[in-house]
């Protein structure tokens, strides 16, 4: 397991100087580089290698938002390596061990120049010390459209530079920040997300939103496909 402090800052927060669920995932993002980093298997590595971590999809539950000044612990382990895949549990808990949200995540270690995933070999699997899952509810890593629902087709978004991490595509958290943005709600706090990683986009890239407002017995779900030009998903996320 991999833990870092630190306190919530007035640039992670939203208009109820709570943290966004954004600024949530850069905490999670950030303590897997710190891990990765701190070991041999480390995105230098990587690079001279051609292989790169693509992220395919995330499960996050909040259980609450800290505040503005809270001193928060964020952790992670990884827990399973299979193939290509690697399985790699997230937490925040408050100062006093309260569990403000947990998250799963799943990856591919991917080949840059061939696109293709790649196995992963013994040098990078010794990298790490697998953990026990931690306990959540797991869901399915594929999302599928709702049947039924009010359907909107939101505006277009053009990607710029500010999207773009060092993997030359999308980062994973800036869809979510898309997804969140095409709902223009702010008095919708998200209680559970799930999100289904399918294509890259670069940029100079447009994606075309659409959201698909349901129901699941009192809950208000929102299943946003961010989609390229030609209509394909470039990533589904669920929002409840």
């Amino acid at each position: 397991m991999y833990t870092f402090n630190s306190k919530i800052r007035y640039s992670e927060v939203g208009s109820d100087a709570a943290l966004t669920i954004e600024s949530l995932i850069n905490y999670f993002q950030d303590s897997t580089i710190f891990q990765t980093q701190s070991g041999p298997a480390s995105i230098g590595y990587l690079k001279e290698n051609g292989l790169a971590w693509v992220l395919s999809a995330w499960q996050i539950t909040v259980n609450r938002y800290p505040k503005l000044c809270e001193d928060v612990t964020i952790g992670t382990m990884p827990y399973e390596l299979k193939g290509a895949m690697g399985l790699r549990n997230f937490f925040m808990d408050s100062a006093d061990g309260e569990r403000l949200a947990v998250a799963n995540s799943i990856w591919t270690l991917v080949d840059v120049e061939k696109e293709m995933p790649s196995r992963i070999t013994e040098e990078i699997a010794s990298a790490y010390v697998l953990d026990e899952k931690l306990d959540m509810d797991y869901g399915s890593r594929k999302i599928l459209l709702p049947k039924d629902g009010e359907k909107i087709e939101c505006q277009s978004i053009e990607i710029t530079r500010g999207q773009i991490d060092t993997n030359k595509h999308v980062n994973n958290g800036q869809y979510i920040r898309m997804a969140v943005d095409c709902l223009g709600n702010e008095e919708f706090k998200i209680s559970k997300l799930r999100a289904e990683y399918k294509r890259q986009a670069r940029l100079g890239d447009v994606l075309f939103p659409v959201v698909i407002k349901s129901k699941k017995e009192d809950n208000d779900i929102y299943t946003v496909c961010l989609n390229n030009s030609e209509g394909d998903p470039v990533c589904l996320v669920e929002l409840i």
